[in-house]
């Protein structure tokens, strides 16, 4: 791949350089750079965003856009190597791991966690199948871990204690405590920790090479800072269940590959990549939107508004009644397969259509907007679906 500057760009609120990385220079390129660049400057000065890195998949070829400042203080731009956190974003990894684990028989998503958890054997939350945590269907946890809980014996406790508001399987509530229990479960299951396994050995198996959940030493000065609304910068703090709902910090690069591995066009370990695509298997649907293991999909074609309808605060906040289907839906071509992240200072956002070989990832060093994030992401899309027409 080559590093090329194609452009300085001024706005109201900061210069912002524009750097590519992709395979050699041609006029699809300067097109798909134009495409994205007319999408994303008006949103980074609206929201006065420091930095941000857009990767796009087009067929067999991939662009990385960098725009802005890693570090307003130090006035690093975004590179190809900069490194953005993931938030919530870091669940679809965290879900192909426990994937990987149900192909390699470690565990079956039909299981209780109980199974793993022996304390919680006869609990509401060990009668939880480990399907129903990667799904937000368990019966109503919250949004986060609670504050007061430190550590691991503390939130065996808590789920212990914990009584379910519905049935397993009939409302979504959104909620890292799920996942992360998944993680943590999945982790035990392979006899492993949940951090070495992804460091050590679903990342390098992925090829993602610039991805952590601790960021080494000699990576700390890739790492950019994030910022709040206010403009004061802010990084991840670590807490219980951290590494497995939200804990990931990387590359849009590595983002790329990622995407590329769930569109099943890069070669991976045949075991590997069944448990990838099986992540796309679809389970629960919850208004327009199917539920699989933490990917949300739609119907492809698909019109801007039921994505945000599907990406909205309502569907993050509020329970929201879900059909289980059955059979099972296996995974498809014909779909739009998204995933939001946020911490206090970054936001991301991923989305791919299998049927047209396109993928989008977006990184920033700010929280802003989701539905700023889907709209950008659907012009993008749209624009490069209708310019292979």
């Amino acid at each position: 791949m080559n590093l090329r500057t194609i452009g300085l760009v001024a706005t109201g609120f900061f210069a912002c350089a524009i750097t590519v990385v992709s395979h050699a220079a041609d006029d699809k390129q300067n097109r798909i750079g134009s495409t994205v660049t007319r999408a994303i400057q008006p949103v980074m000065a609206k929201d006065v965003i420091p930095g941000m890195a857009v990767g796009i998949i087009d067929g067999d070829r991939h662009y990385v856009f960098n725009y802005g400042l890693a570090s307003t203080e130090t006035r690093k731009p975004v590179t190809s190597d900069t490194l953005f956190e993931l938030g919530s974003v870091s669940k679809t990894l965290t879900a192909t791991l426990a994937s990987y684990a149900q192909v390699s028989g470690y565990l079956s998503l039909s299981d209780q966690s109980g199974k793993y958890l022996p304390s919680l054997q006869n609990s509401k939350f060990g009668n939880v199948s480990l399907l129903n945590l990667g799904t937000h269907t368990p019966g109503g946890l919250p949004l986060q871990v609670p504050d007061n809980i430190r550590n691991d014996d503390q939130l065996m406790q808590y789920f212990k204690q914990w009584q379910p508001t519905y049935a397993p399987g009939t409302y979504r509530t959104y909620a890292n405590p799920g996942i992360g229990a998944l993680g943590l479960i999945t982790a035990k299951s392979m006899g492993q920790d949940f951090g070495g396994l992804m460091e050590n050995h679903l990342f390098p198996a992925l090829g993602m090479k610039s991805t952590y959940i601790n960021v080494p030493v000699g990576k700390l000065n890739d790492y950019a800072e994030g910022y709040t609304k206010e403009g004061a910068p802010i990084r991840m703090a670590p807490g219980v269940l951290w590494a497995e709902a939200y804990g990931i910090r990387t590359t849009a690069a590595d983002m790329i590959r990622f995407v590329e591995a769930n569109m099943n066009l890069i070669q991976l370990d045949r075991k590997l990549q069944r448990a990838v695509t099986d992540t796309h298997t679809g389970y629960f649907k919850a208004g327009a939107m199917t539920q699989d293991l933490i990917w949300e999909q739609y119907p492809y074609p698909v019109n801007l508004q039921t994505l945000l309808d599907g990406n909205s605060s309502a569907m993050i906040f509020n329970a929201t009644p879900v059909t289980q289907i059955t059979p099972l839906q296996p995974p498809r071509e014909d779909v739009w397969i998204n995933k939001t992240g946020s911490t206090n200072g970054f936001g991301a956002y991923v989305a791919f259509i299998p049927q047209k070989r396109l993928g989008i990832v977006i990184l920033a060093n700010k929280n802003f907007p989701i539905d700023e994030r889907v709209s950008v992401a659907y012009r993008i899309l749209t624009s490069l679906a209708n310019d292979e027409q």
